[in-house]
Parts: structure tokens; sequence; C-alpha cells
């Protein structure tokens, strides 16, 4: 048999078998030839192939030709694909399913990929795609939002609301022009957050590998591998039951990690084809042209008050950059407009967006997902309202506060709200009252808050499913295995799934062998994004111990013959609580219920209370809970420069109850490091010239981040005040604390220096512009000057709970309401 085994080798070099112990395999110059590799006792192994992605040099083009001819002669290479293989498309939302796994007919930003080769080792793959010829025929190409809105025509994607506005929404809740008609004070402003990028340690990669009986494995790097494995048995036409994802820990993803990607598909159909493992690891350069960063977004804010500082009315109106494709920007849309209301009280509220499509990198959900462009200008236009009206910012802000357990203009449900002890605690320890406005030139203090999600309250696919799901297998030896489909991608989920089992269960988490991101062996989790995975795979985690506490406590009982309401358990043991001596160790306890049930194993699952919204567009923004945090950046501002340092930041953060402490402090403080980055220095930015744009510097080198010397002191306070919707009263903590960091920051440099830089990064040539304009007697301000006339559709009107709405939209509008279209400008 083994010499059948090697004449087919020999035959068909890409056929697969597996060896079983570690013989030494001999490489010699047939097998870099052939791919296989030959052991002392003659069995064989395919030798892995890899992978290297051809991407288009044009912005936006027509492939009008693909050669691949010479690169399939390469010898090394063992396949080569273009987008012809693979014609089904793909997305994360199922209302943007616009990508493909290879271009077919046209690209749409430089670095889209068009081929893909698989060799024997990298360097050969890279050759291979050096010697595939490409002709194209160029297509004007649309490099900002300004472009889109004017440049209907070539559509990039033909689906889009129209011309290159890929999406667009309007709601008024509660009627703002007429609210705003009681205003003693109205104020507007226009701010710009220019986009960023993740830049997580560890690249994506991904590894596939095709069996002898037709089932493919893949290996990736994901956040969401219930949705990579949604769209690889799409592209693939497989059953979903022959296709394996495993989500391997992450080296970082902060939503960067959370679409399905082009190499995943790719590298599967390699391996399909070729029959051996195919891998590849994408370059730092690849990944940013992967992206799905933070959009770049034009905001324009209107707010109306009364004189003793009351909100009557909010207008707010976002355009968004998405760049080349769908991905999360939908969502983001929404997110930009979503969450203004959920931590002061705005009676009356409109929102309009727009999201266009541009010839650069796609944008998504980047941390804070949509939340951290509304949040700067909020905060912003807040602290100039503030002194507008005489107010210290941070007084003014505790008076205003909405209500917890109330329900907001648009329909948002709050439960626990911390924010005002969050305030309170970042005033204290800052020392906020001896520094605001009485520092020294050159040195301020700013405050902002904010607020973010605990999980969405739907899922991408809407259906009545869990949202999470934890299965328990209980062990003779006292082990629990704890299978869940999240993955744990450094905010240290696979340690909370284990303490929610072992806190139930009375025993440690060491105890516990957690098993996550795997779709053969691990129940359906939709992904860590969000910020759901506590929220939602703990409560999952919980019902699952709890069931299996009353399986154990059934049989323990009956054996010892007492109610089971006496029965405690604590320190690995299930005893009686009025006689402690009584009882037996968990290990006895699985063995008795055993006995008497068969295995044990359990299942738990989560799905969120349903949002009070019912109108179109109310699936984004509802959460089973509402995180709050308050920051106090205080800044050194050099004038002759611009230079802007930071030396500490105070931030307090209500994250309901923490189950571990450690954990969240870091997670806190990681946040605060990424919204440093975003508030000094980091920007997505393009060479223009003759709209080639090509990424300026996609480089850990050139793209500015801060390192431990840009990195500021962090003073972090947890809030806590259990959250009655959520794991043991636990609340979001990983995504919600960088949303005030950049406000702060801007607001600090005006308390320093006097200047207004109303746009994200707050660069020094930004600071020092609006220096300059201030000694010259012109406005001391540097960002956006204004909002462009773009014509919004009509308002969908929904009555807000003060008015005895029911979240839907209303049938009509307060006659003072009804008028024209909705232009912003």
């Amino acid at each position: 048999m083994p010499n059948e085994r090697q004449a087919v080798a020999d035959t068909h070099p890409t056929a697969a078998y597996r060896v079983i112990g570690t013989p030494r395999p001999k490489v010699d110059a047939v097998a870099k030839v052939t791919g296989v590799l030959r052991f002392a006792d003659d069995l064989v192994l395919p030798r892995m192939l890899h992978c290297a992605l051809l991407r288009s040099t044009l912005p936006h083009a027509r492939i009008v030709r693909i050669d691949t001819s010479r690169a399939a002669a390469l010898p090394g290479v063992a396949a080569v694909l273009t987008g012809e293989a693979l014609p089904i498309s793909f997305g994360i939302l199922p209302i943007t399913q616009d990508e493909h796994a290879l271009c077919i007919d046209r690209v749409r930003f430089v670095g889209d990929p068009v081929a893909a080769v698989a060799a024997i080792d990298e360097d050969t793959a890279r050759a291979a795609c050096d010697r595939i010829d490409v002709e194209y025929e160029a297509l004007p190409s649309i490099g900002s939002i300004e472009d889109a809105l004017t440049t209907p025509e070539p559509q990039i994607h033909d689906y889009a609301d129209e011309g290159n506005v890929h999406k667009r929404v309007a709601l008024d809740f509660g009627g703002v022009d007429e609210a705003m008609r009681s205003a003693d004070v109205i104020r507007e402003d226009v701010f710009f957050y220019e986009g960023s990028t993740h830049l997580p340690m560890e690249q994506h990669a991904a590894l596939a590998e095709w069996s002898v009986d037709g089932r493919l494995t893949l290996w990736t790097s994901t956040q969401t591998p219930h949705y990579v494995h949604r769209a690889v048995s799409k592209v693939l036409e497989m059953s979903p039951a022959h296709v394996r994802v495993i989500a391997t820990p992450n080296g970082g993803g902060f939503g960067g990690k959370s679409d399905p990607f082009n190499h995943e598909i790719v590298v599967a159909e390699l391996a399909r084809r070729t029959g051996r493992p195919v891998k590849i690891c994408l370059t730092r350069e690849e990944v940013f042209y992967c992206h799905r960063g933070r959009h770049p977004t034009l905001m324009r804010i209107k707010t109306g008050v009364t004189r003793d500082g009351r909100i009557v009315a909010m207008d707010f109106s976002s355009l968004l950059d998405g760049g080349a494709y769908g991905s999360y920007g939908v969502a983001s849309m929404y997110y930009t407009g979503a969450l203004q209301t959920v931590t002061y009280e705005v009676p009356a509220y409109r929102f309009r967006g727009a999201r266009v499509f541009t010839n650069k990198p796609p944008c998504g959900p980047k941390r804070g997902h949509g939340t951290p462009q509304p949040r700067f200008a909020l905060e912003c236009h807040l602290d100039k309202l503030a002194e507008q009206l005489g107010e210290d910012p941070a007084a003014w802000r505790l008076r205003m506060l909405q209500p917890p357990n109330s329900v907001t203009a648009n329909w948002l449900r709050i439960g626990s709200m911390g924010l005002g002890p969050c305030i309170e605690t970042a005033v204290r320890a800052s020392g906020w009252a001896g520094k605001f406005r009485r520092l020294p030139f050159g040195r301020g203090v700013g405050i902002a808050c904010s607020s973010y999600i605990s999980g969405a309250g739907l899922p991408i696919y809407w259906n009545s499913m869990p949202h999470s799901s934890v299965q328990l297998k209980l062990d003779r030896s006292g082990g629990v295995a704890a299978f869940c489909g999240s993955i744990d991608i450094g905010q240290g989920s696979d340690s909370v799934l284990a303490y929610c089992v072992a806190e139930v269960l009375g025993i440690e988490p060491l105890d516990i062998r957690v098993v996550t991101g795997d779709t053969d062996l691990t129940p359906v989790d939709l992904g860590s994004y969000s910020s759901r995975v506590t929220m939602m795979t703990g409560h999952a985690a919980i019902q699952a111990a709890e069931r299996a506490r009353a399986t154990l406590a059934a049989a323990v009982g009956e054996r010892l013959g007492m109610p089971v309401d006496r029965l405690v358990f604590a320190d690995r043991r299930v005893f009686d609580v009025q006689d402690p001596a009584r009882g037996v160790s968990f290990a006895e306890a699985v063995q008795i219920a055993e006995t008497r049930h068969g295995a044990v194993g359990t299942t738990g699952s989560y799905t969120p209370p349903r949002s009070p919204g019912r109108y179109k567009g109310a699936g984004v923004g509802p959460s089973p809970a509402y995180s709050y945090s308050c920051a106090v950046a205080e800044v050194e501002v050099e004038p002759d420069t611009g230079i802007v340092r930071v030396p500490k930041v105070w931030i307090a953060h209500d994250i309901g109850q923490a189950i571990n402490p450690l954990l969240a402090i870091g997670q806190v403080e990681g946040s605060v490091y990424m919204g440093l980055g975003e508030a000094l220095m980091e920007e997505m930015t393009y060479r223009d010239a003759e709209r080639r744009l090509v990424h300026h510097h996609p480089s850990m080198l050139e793209y500015k981040s801060p390192t431990t010397f840009e990195m500021c002191d962090v003073e972090s306070y947890l809030i806590e005040e259990a959250e009655p919707g959520g794991p043991f009263g636990a609340k979001e903590v990983g995504q919600g604390p960088l949303l005030p960091i950049p406000p702060a920051v801007a607001n600090a440099i005006y308390d320093a220096v006097g200047v207004r830089v109303d746009e994200v990064p707050c660069a020094p040539h930004a600071v020092l512009r609006a220096l300059r304009d201030k000694t010259r007697g012109k406005e001391p301000r540097y960002g956006p000057l204004s909002f462009p006339d773009y014509a919004f559709p009509e308002p969908t009107f929904i009555r807000t709970p003060a008015q005895g709405g029911d979240g839907r939209e209303a049938d009509h509008r307060p006659h003072s309401e009804v008028g024209g279209p909705g232009r912003a400008g």
C-alpha cells in the first residue's frame, strides 16, 4: 500500500494524505517541483502552497483583458485564479453584497484584487503575479465627499440610492423646526473627522485545507467566523455543513477583521482546486488596502437652547466618505445619528445622513463604529454653547443628562445611566475647578462625555434566533468544557466566559476549558463586534451554567436526601448551607448526576429584548444597555509650532459591574490610546495627483500612531452601578471610552490657547493656522467652512414618547412642520 500511495502521489501531486506521527520529511528537487513531501516510511504529504494577490494600480477602471499564461508557466506555480472563477458576490450586510473575491469587470480602488496565484513559496507566488498582464480602460475617479455629490456618473455601484450616494436617510423625531422656534439661543457648527485605520499588530492571515472527502477547513484571523462561514459557503456554492471556519486568536482587530475578506475566499477556492493547503499572510501595505476603518465624516449640528441651558431641539447632518464598497457602511451612517440622544435630554431631534462611494479603500467599523465622529462634533459644539451661555461645561452637562430608565426621542430605551457619577469623578480627580480657564497660556483642560452600546439589538441578518449560544459539557473529573462561537480578539472574552460559568457552578475559572470560534464545534455567536460579547455570551453562559447547576442539584439533593434550595455551589463543592460539612465535591456531583441522567451537558442562549422603535432605521442604535464615559484631558500647546502634547487624561467609565476590573482598566486605557492617536495624528490620506488616489503612507513606519513617548498618563475610574439587563450587572467597556478623548483634547486646546480646531486630527499645522488667524484678528478657528447644499429626502416624521407616539412613522406631521425637501446647508 505505501508503494501504491507513492505512485498515486507521483501521478497526482495534489493528492491529499495525512501522516500519523512525525516522520522527518526529505525535501528534494522532486518535492520542490511536485509539491509532495516524501517521508522515510514512504508516506506522502502535499506541500503547503502560498498565495499572493495581484492588485489594481488604478483607482477606477474597466478590466479589458487579463493574460495569466506567463504566470501559469512559471515553475512552482500550482494555480492561477481570476474573477471569472468566482462570479458570486458577497458582503457583510445582506443589502450590500457588492464585493467579489477577485474583480471581474471593474476595479474600484488602488489595491482592489484582480488575480491570485498559489505557488510553492511566497516569492514564487509574487513573481508569478508580476507576470500577469492586465489591460485597463481608465474611468474617472471620485476622491472626496464633494466629488461624489457632484459626480453622479460614472456610478461606482449601480445600486446606490442616487448617483454615487450609496445611502441616505432623513428622520425627524418630534418636529425640530417647530421646537427650534422656542429656543432663546441657536448655534450651528460644522466639523470634519478624518478617516483612520485600525493598525492591529497582526496582519490578516488565512489558511485553507481541502480534504479528500470534499470538506473545507479555513483558519483565519477574523472577528466574525459565523459571517465568514456564510460568505465562503455562498461564493464557493458549498453546503455550509461541509465548510468549517476556525477563528484563530487575533493579534488585534478593533473592527478591521469584522468583514469577510477576498483573501479568505481566494485561499479556500485555491485549496479546493489544488487539493493542497493554501496559506496567505497579507503584507502591511495590503492591510491598509483591506482597511474598513473610520469613515471620513463631514458634520453639521444646530442646537436650540433656552436661556437657562435646556436643550429644546437638535438638528444633526452627516456626510460619510465610504470608499469603494458597502461593508458595514449603511449601519455606520445610521450610527452617526443614533446616539446623540442617550447622553443628554433632547426632546426634538432630526437626523439627516448620507454615505457616498469614492474610489478609495472601503471604510467600515473601526472601534466605536460610526459614533466617534458625531461625538466629537457634539461635544465640541456643546463646549462652544456653554461658553456662549456663560456656563461651566462640566456643570452644564450634569444638568441636562438623559434620565435613567427612560426612552429617548428617537426611541432608544435607556436602563442604568451612570454618566452623572462619571462627570463628578473625572472633574474631582482632575482638579477641574482649579484648572479650567485658570492655567497659564499654552496649557489647558477640556472635558467631553460619551455613550456606547453593549451589543446591537438586532442581528445583521434579521431573524428570531439567538445572538449567542453556549454549550457546556461536564466531565466526571470535575472539569467543564464551554463551547461558544465568540472569538477573543485581545479583549479577554474567553476569560469572561470562564468566569461566568465558574461563578455559577462554584468552581475555579481554571477548571473551565474554553473552546471558541469553530463553526464545526461551537454553537453560533454572531461575532466580536459592537462590544457585544460580555453582554450576550455572558448571558448565554450564565443560562447554560444555571441549567447545569439545576441538573447537579437535583441529583445531589436526591442522593443526600435534602431539598435543592439548601444546596450551595462553592469552593469546588456542593454542600448543605445549614451544615457545610455535609456535601460532595463538584466532581462527585457530576458523577452522581451522570449516574442518574447520563452524560451531563447543557446549553444557554441570549436574544436581546426588542426595541420600542418600529420606524425604518430603528434597527441601528438599540442595545440591551448603554455604557457612559467622561474624560478630562490636559494639554500643552507650543504656540510657535502648533505641537500639542497631552500629559494626562482622567477618565471615568460607567461599566455597570466589572467582571474583571483589571481587564476592564486595560480596555479603558487602550481606548484612550486609540482616541489620542485619532485626536492628534492618525489619518488615511491619499495622493490626489491626476486622481490616482494612491495611499500616502501604507506602512507602520509612516502612518503616524502614538508610541510610548506620545502616550499620556491615564487615571482610570470604573463607576460601578449594576445594570439590571447585564450579566452579573455588567455593561460594555471595549469601545465607549475612546469616544470622549478627541473632543476633550480639542476643547482643551481652546482652553490652552484660545483657538478652535474643529477637525480631527488636531495636527500642528491646524493649530498654527488658527493661532495665526487669531493674531490677525480673524476667527481663531481651523476646520471646514461650510456644509454642502445637498437635498436630503423629506424626513420621515416620528412622534416622540412625550408626544404619545408608538415608535412608528406618523401618518402625518404637525401642520407647522410641513414643508419642502430637507435641504441642509
